[in-house]
């Protein structure tokens, strides 16, 4: 059951019992307290309704047609363990209310009540409803910013990048993200989805190009039973997993045309029909797609449907390859040292420094993770050298052939005045270590510019502990007016 700690969440509330007059007057209370309410008339309409629409709250009567109370009570725990749940009867006895409360119920109200005493008791059942989302929320927004974390740099085109997520996280429009494998397409999903107002939703990640083709169907839509050899009981697809939330579809440009036409109609009639059955069901989800082709070539080439390749590009953002923004590789290396050493004690030498910068990286952020835990697990985790890295990066440093290209920020009015120290461009046939000392001193000034001297947010952009980043303000004499906070 998703839930949210917000001041726009509203606690959705059902009453079962088969007295119309008690359920009207129920639904009154509820949405005098601001509560989304429905009713129903017996424990099956109950069951029905909780597997589709998931309540926070429950009230029912303790005596239901065809079922009793507590039968109700165990399956509906059974389903939903964190919906509360209390029952009422006009029949009640001592045993009946601790039986109730043995099985889950929050709470046991005897009929007839008084409106106060049961406003008291639904408010205090909503007030744990909305206490338990909080600290779920708070938990997972904690884990979140640790993951979003690994969108480290300062660079022109990153920055980019991070601005379209701002603009993007409170809406529902669909994103194509597009760039080359390992540049981190599905870190900017879930900052978009996560840093915004969907962020106590689901978000549902596929791989479509890992799908098997033949099950890409029931994987998505879900299945009945009986629907193929295997399917022994109903299950819901990623679209309703994903409901009220976001589905990042990556590799989108792998989906057979058969699927994308098929994708393409869920897309267009916000419904799905499960393998297998003739009904249809409502679907609400913000879709986020991401490729590493050029799904333009692709419609054209006629792999890719073009109506299909317009629906999800409504907006794109584009992410650049780890060689296009050499100037991040430094913070990005500094990132990834701190989190397999947290101590703070392993270097870089310049001659591997120097490497990483000259190397084309066809992997782009993945390969330079990789390559750093490799050089930390093969060092001697006090330096990591040239010796560390694999040897197409010792080639690459080794090499007079291909110089540097580092990408430059344009200046802005508190930007570094130095710029003509600033190797944006290094013609030369190496990188001298003083070159690499410039680099990482403007970029930790330009830092701490752009974020009024915050030492924790400048931490997290240039992806360095803030052990490390003290160490670096006393070695390049930062002023400490700049870096102050």
């Amino acid at each position: 059951m998703s839930q949210v700690a917000s001041e726009d969440f509203r606690i959705r509330f059902l009453v079962v019992d088969d007295e119309a007059s008690i359920r009207k007057l129920c639904v009154t209370i509820g949405n005098s307290l601001g509560f989304v309410s429905a009713q129903v008339e017996s424990a099956e309409a109950a069951l029905a309704y909780i597997d589709a629409n998931s309540p926070y709250i429950v009230l029912a009567d303790l005596k239901l047609a065809n079922m009793d109370g507590l039968e109700f009570l165990e399956k509906l725990k059974r389903a939903l363990p964190r919906t509360e749940v209390a029952m009422m009867t006009g029949h009640g006895s001592i045993e009946s209310a601790v039986q109730a409360m043995k099985l889950g119920a929050y709470d046991f109200i005897t009929k007839p009540f008084r409106v106060e005493e049961l406003k008291l008791v639904l408010q205090r059942m909503a007030e744990k409803v909305r206490l338990v989302s909080e600290n779920e929320f708070l938990r997972e927004r904690v884990s979140t910013e640790m993951e979003l974390s690994g969108i480290i740099g300062s660079s022109a085109k990153i920055q980019d990048v991070l601005r379209m997520v701002a603009r993007l996280k409170n809406t529902r429009t669909p994103v194509l993200i597009t760039g080359e494998s390992g540049t981190g397409k599905e870190l900017v999903a879930r900052a978009i989805h996560f840093r915004g107002s969907l962020a106590h939703r689901p978000f549902v990640a596929v791989d479509c190009g890992a799908l098997v083709p033949t099950l890409i169907e029931s994987e998505l839509f879900g299945y009945e039973r009986g629907a193929f050899t295997g399917a022994l009981k109903p299950k819901d697809g990623l679209f309703q997993a994903a409901n009220g939330g976001t589905l990042f579809l990556d590799e989108i440009g792998e989906l057979p045309l058969e699927m994308q036409t098929k994708l393409l109609r869920a897309l267009q009639e916000k419904e799905v029909r499960r393998v297998g059955s003739n009904i249809r069901t409502q679907v609400d989800v913000r879709i986020v797609a991401a490729t590493n082709r050029d799904l333009e070539q692709a419609y054209r080439e006629g792999t890719f449907r073009k109506d299909l390749y317009f629906r999800l590009n409504v907006v794109a953002v584009h992410l650049p390859a780890l060689r296009e923004r050499r100037s991040d590789i430094p913070s990005l290396v500094h990132f990834f040292l701190d989190k397999y050493v947290p101590e703070g004690t392993l270097q870089v030498s310049n001659a591997a420094m120097k490497a990483l910068l000259q190397y084309d990286w066809p992997g782009n952020v993945r390969e330079l993770q990789n390559c750093i835990e490799r050089a930390v697990a093969l060092g001697n985790r006090e330096l990591i050298d040239v010796y560390d890295l694999p040897p197409a990066l010792r080639d690459a440093g080794a090499s007079s052939m291909n110089p540097v290209q580092v990408d430059s920020a344009p200046a802005t009015e508190k930007s570094f005045t130095a710029s003509a120290s600033y190797p944006g461009k290094v013609s030369s046939p190496g990188v001298t270590p003083n070159d690499l000392e410039a680099l990482e001193r403007i970029t930790i000034q330009r830092v701490f510019d752009q974020v009024q001297g915050d030492k924790t947010m400048a931490g997290k952009m240039l992806g360095i502990s803030r052990a490390t980043l003290y160490r670096k303000i006393k070695r390049y004499q930062i002023k400490a007016a700049t870096a102050s906070g």
